[in-house]
This record gives structure tokens, C-alpha cells and sequence, in this order.
């Protein structure tokens, strides 16, 4: 079933992008992620521009964030208040990425630097994931990891910040600035890469802002769902990068496997998916390693008159 995309600008098996919003949607309901930041590589690996595929899984990430915000809220298991702070932060983080995006895209260097963001990125969070799966599966190491992570709380840098507010659901009197700086941070890379940034907040709103666990999720998904909101409008609004086509395709997979996931969550253990993920993020990663590394097929010069 071959679908044009008149914004990439060639066609593409829609099965095949179908099955890759689904593959999102699975890891947004095991994990509480937007999953942008495999969609993004995944679609690079088929062909699709990376400048396309980065503002395309931003919108894809919107739908499929708008399911698990209102779940997570049903049960308050969202800190609107904390939510809040990182949308401001996230929006500002935006409009930065939105002139980093254009500067680099004048350059002719974008498709360059997502790559490269995405090998750095990946590599980094699958190498932490794994070990953090494999010591977990250490019935030793997994009574000592258990001890650290319930005596801490927030950083100490966060601490140090002036101009504490109460976050009630969170369980937490802290600075503003510190979960606005963090919001600000994701939404750079939500604009430049794609990503929802689901994988970077909810580990640093755990182990930096030192946030209660039952509300970490539905609060991450609620940022989500807001900077990519804004992401997107930018997108179409400066690069005129997003293809609505390729992103319904994904979003109508991503509905699918959201739900499947979650039931999958319910039965499997966590230790094993989170050691799969990382599996799965590192192949990633070094196929992008690769790719930097050799010869395109196809190889352009310039040829001054």
C-alpha cells in the first residue's frame, strides 16, 4: 500500500509507517514515553529526510500523549502545578530550538546534527538503561540500589535555589527554576530531534527534582503534550517541515499500540522490558554510527561556474 508524502516528497509503504507509529504507541504504554526519539531514527533508516522526520514524530507524539495525560489524570497521577512550570520552561526551550534549527538548516548542516545529537543521545541512555536492567536483575545489587534511591530526594544544586514554591502532589518545597530549566533543556531537543523527551524527564523529575513516584509519568506526558503542541506549530510555522500525512500514519499506529502496551505492562516484568528497550536503543544507535561512517550511495559535489 505505497502513500505519497507530499512534504518529504516520495512514497512509502504506509503498512510499514503504520507499524512503526504502533511500535511508539507499545513503548508509550509500557513506559510512560513519547517514543519520538526512536520514530525519528527509525524513519531516517527508511529513507525519510531527517528534517521531515524530526517535525513529523513531534506531531505524532502530540496524539499519542493526549491518551495517556487524560489516564494518568483520572487516577491524579498529574502534578499540574510542576506540569505548569515545565510547559513555561519547554515553550522558551522551543522557540531556542526553533532559531538553533533554522541557523543550522541555512547552514546545510541539520541533517548532519541530528544525526550526530541521536547517536550521543541513544548511546548514552541505552548504555545507562542496560546497566541499570542487569543490576537490577542482581537480587544483591538490587537490595542496595533500592536503599540509594529511597534515602534520595532532590539534588543539591536544586536545593541551593532561591524562590521555593509547594508542589502538593509532588511532595515537594523547592525552586520553580529548577523544573523550568529542565523544561527548557527538553524542549531544545524537542524541536531539534523529535523527541517527546519522556526518557530524559522522568529519570531526572525521580532522581534531580526528587518528585513522588505515582505522579512522575503523568506529569512528564502532561509536558509532553504541550511542548510538542507548540513544536509542531513552529515547525510549520518556519521549516514548513511537517508532512500531515506521515504523521497521521503514525498517530493512527501509535492509538493502536498504546493499547497493547499497557496490557503488556500489566503482565510482563520490568526488569526484562527495560533491558529489551536498552537492547533495542543501542542497536539503534550504532546503526546511526554507522551510517555517519560510510559512503552514501549517492554522492553530491559542488562544482563552481
Amino acid at each position: 500500500m505505497d502513500v505519497y508524502l507530499p512534504i518529504a516528497n516520495l512514497s512509502v509503504n504506509g503498512l510499514y509507517i503504520v507499524l512503526l507509529g504502533g511500535l511508539t504507541g507499545i513503548l508509550s504504554g509500557l513506559f510512560g514515553v513519547g517514543g519520538g526519539f526512536l520514530t525519528t531514527p527509525l524513519l531516517i533508516f527508511y529513507g525519510i529526510p531527517p528534517t521531515v522526520a524530526a517535525a513529523s514524530a513531534a506531531t505524532q507524539v502530540t496524539g499519542a500523549s493526549v491518551s495517556g495525560v487524560l489516564a494518568h489524570s483520572r487516577r491524579k497521577g498529574v502534578d499540574y502545578r510542576m506540569g505548569a512550570v515545565m510547559v513555561g520552561g519547554g515553550i522558551v526551550g522551543a522557540l531556542i530550538g526553533a532559531g538553533l534549527f533554522s541557523v543550522l538548516q541555512t547552514l546545510g548542516q541539520i541533517d548532519v546534527v541530528i544525526s550526530v545529537l541521536y547517536v550521543l543521545m541513544l548511546g548514552s541512555i541505552g548504555t545507562l538503561m542496560m546497566r541499570e536492567a542487569v543490576s537490577t536483575l542482581r537480587p544483591g545489587l538490587l537490595g542496595k540500589m533500592g536503599a540509594q534511591v529511597k534515602k534520595r530526594r532532590h539534588h543539591p544544586l536544586v536545593a541551593s535555589l532561591p524562590y521555593r514554591w509547594r508542589f502538593y502532589a509532588s511532595g515537594l518545597y523547592i525552586s520553580p527554576l529548577a523544573p523550568m530549566i529542565l523544561g527548557m533543556l527538553v524542549g531544545i531537543l524537542t524541536m531539534l530531534m523529535g523527541v517527546g523527551g519522556g526518557f530524559l524527564l522522568v529519570p531526572a523529575m525521580l532522581y534531580i527534582l526528587g518528585m513522588s513516584g505515582n505522579v512522575v509519568v503523568g506529569t512528564s506526558l502532561f509536558q509532553i503534550l504541550f511542548v510538542t503542541m507548540v513544536t509542531t506549530m513552529t515547525h510549520a510555522l518556519t521549516t514548513k517541515a511537517v508532512d500531515l500525512v506521515l504523521a497521521a500514519l503514525l498517530l493512527l499506529g501509535s492509538v493502536l499500540g498504546a493499547q497493547f502496551g499497557t496490557q503488556i505492562a500489566l503482565k510482563a516484568r520490568p526488569e526484562y522490558l527495560r533491558l529489551g528497550l536498552a537492547a533495542l536503543v543501542l542497536l539503534i544507535a550504532l546503526r546511526m554510527l554507522y551510517g555517519l561512517g560510510v559512503q552514501p550511495d549517492e554522492i553530491y559535489t559542488v562544482v563552481p561556474l
